[in-house]
């Protein structure tokens, strides 16, 4: 599911008073206009924010948060969408959602969210566990067998008789070198939901004027990396074709948990790189890591397909491993 700040914004709302029921998408069809976890946090006084549905079943959704929060039990919701209703929201067909409304400080304890906004908040991946029937909740961690391949493909859906919301760190795409390609290769990285990071020690390269909006940092690569922090959901590109800002940046990612590395350049300037990373100590295992030239083959010729090739390289790896 994507990472908001609707528990953030629930915690808060009950903290200071207004009252907040969270409201989960647990089960949709195909074609729903929200995926499975999506939240809507509703305030006693109807008040929302977020969306479980494309409209049609928000209104009913609102009117049940508050009676909840009233009485301070759960419900599970079912709704059958009509293809009209459907058809009035964009969608091609109607179908079934189910939606599950727990009020905070209710059978939401604050303490099991406030534990989840604070692993949130530390990029920790977790997992919110609950029976839909009892509202008997719990967190989980991705050292939970049952539980890995959802966090690896940021899956939320039901296990068995329990509810799980993946609750998974910002994607974050780390880029070095302020060259052309990254220009709309942080662009597209956006839209496909990743916090793009731009290192350029040049700071002509790496300009506001070249990047504008973007997060530049003029530190050398290495140095870089590390204060901004290179975890298990970060990818990392380099372009700059120069070993003195590259090779840094692709020990460091080699030394992480970073689940992508490319690296621009032909299969030659490629060859020389891997024999300087054997040199300085780097085990084949750790080279093989690298996608060189990075992106998929698809013939790109021109920055901006560069960019979509490099981005559907990370989406592969990133969604099948």
């Amino acid at each position: 599911m994507g990472f908001d700040d609707i528990p953030e914004t629930a915690l808060d709302w009950h903290r200071s008073g207004r009252g907040a029921a969270l409201a989960t998408v647990v089960e949709t069809w195909g074609s729903a206009p929200r995926r499975v976890g999506s939240q809507l946090v509703v305030s006693a006084a109807g008040e929302i924010q977020g969306s479980v549905s494309g409209g049609c079943v928000e209104g009913a959704v609102v009117a049940e948060a508050v009676e909840a929060l009233a009485d301070g039990r759960p419900r599970l919701l079912s709704f059958g969408v009509s293809d009209d209703e459907a058809f009035a929201v964009g969608l091609a067909c109607g179908g079934t959602i189910r939606v599950l409304v727990e009020p905070v400080g209710g059978s939401l304890p604050e303490a099991l969210l406030a534990a989840l906004v604070e692993a949130r908040a530390a990029r920790r991946p977790v997992a919110y566990v609950v029976n839909p029937e009892t509202g008997q909740g719990r967190l989980a961690g991705p050292d939970d067998a049952a539980l890995r391949a959802r966090f690896r493909a940021d899956a939320s859906g039901m296990e068995g008789a329990e509810f799980v919301a993946i609750h998974n760190p910002p994607l974050r795409l780390v880029v070095v070198g302020a060259v052309h390609i990254a220009q709309p290769l942080l662009q597209i990285a956006r839209l496909a939901g990743y916090d793009p990071f731009l290192i350029d020690p040049r700071e002509a390269f790496g300009s506001a004027a070249r990047f504008p909006g973007e997060r530049i940092s003029h530190d050398w690569p290495d140095e870089a990396m590390a204060a901004h922090g290179l975890d298990a959901r970060t990818a990392v590109v380099t372009l700059t074709h120069d070993p003195k800002l590259d090779d840094p940046a692709i020990r460091a990612a080699l030394g992480s948990e970073a689940f992508y590395l490319g690296c621009l350049g032909s299969t030659r300037t490629h060859a020389r790189r891997v024999a300087r990373l054997r040199e300085a100590g780097h085990s084949e295992a750790e080279i093989a890591r690298i996608h060189a030239p990075v992106g998929l083959d698809i013939g790109a010729a021109t920055p901006a397909e560069i960019a979509v090739a490099i981005m559907a390289e990370i989406t592969q790896v990133l969604r099948r491993g």
